[in-house]
């Protein structure tokens, strides 16, 4: 009797769990690429220097806020920012500049305060004169520069309304009794303005003051008979 030579058959061997363990592989190296990713922070991008204490910025609130900018404009939109804009800019006028200036619109934002600016330039000049150079005339003049000078901190014009026509009557005393009348009716004018011209009314007075301080300069220029 033929004997039978029985083989067992292999085994094949499945790739399935190798598949399965090189992909856990792969999604462990992601996740863990991933992680590191968002868990370090972006770099500063270049020209852009980061951010240090110096550079923070405080923002004042309340009455600090008010007083962070001693040159702010006083709210007046018909004087404008007197703090920044000194009078002394229309040194060297001339009469001739202030007489072409008193037209102007009156409601312009700098119209009294250039007005106040050219007829306190032509004054000074005018009091060196050797007919009006008296210690009276001086000290009006004096009087009428610190005036001045304290509208280009913030002041009011009005002090340097009364100053201008207070060294005009003093000079009309020097020799120029025809205008006495007309000097004393600019210093009531200077008495009445408030040194603001927001409104229609404030600016009309203002340029009446000009037109009667043009009035008398125009005798003032010329030396007394």
């Amino acid at each position: 009797m033929a004997e039978i030579n029985i083989q067992r058959k292999k085994r094949r061997i499945s790739p399935w769990p190798l598949l399965i363990a090189v992909l856990v592989v792969l999604a462990l190296g992601v996740w863990y690429l991933v992680s590191r990713d968002q868990a370090t922070p972006p770099a500063p991008a270049p020209g852009a220097p980061a951010a240090t204490p110096a550079d923070t910025v405080s923002v004042p609130s309340g009455d600090a806020a008010a007083t962070a900018d001693p040159a702010a404009p006083t709210g007046d939109p018909s004087v404008g920012n007197l703090a920044t804009d000194d009078v002394s800019e229309e040194a060297g006028a001339e009469p001739a500049d202030f007489y072409a200036f008193v037209a102007d619109d009156p409601s312009s934002s700098t119209y009294a305060r250039r007005g106040l600016g050219l007829l306190t330039n032509v004054l000074v000049s005018l009091a060196d004169r050797t007919d009006l150079r008296t210690p009276a005339v001086e000290e009006k003049r004096n009087d009428l520069t610190s005036a001045t000078s304290r509208v280009a901190d913030g002041g009011s014009l009005r002090p340097g309304f009364v100053a201008a026509a207070e060294l005009m009557q003093e000079m009309q005393r020097r020799g120029y009794a025809t205008i006495e009348t007309d000097v004393k009716k600019l210093v009531d004018q200077a008495a009445q303005l408030s040194g603001r011209t927001a409104t229609a009314a404030e600016q009309q007075a203002t340029q009446a003051f000009f037109q009667q301080a043009a009035n008398v300069l125009r005798v003032l220029e010329k030396p007394a008979a």
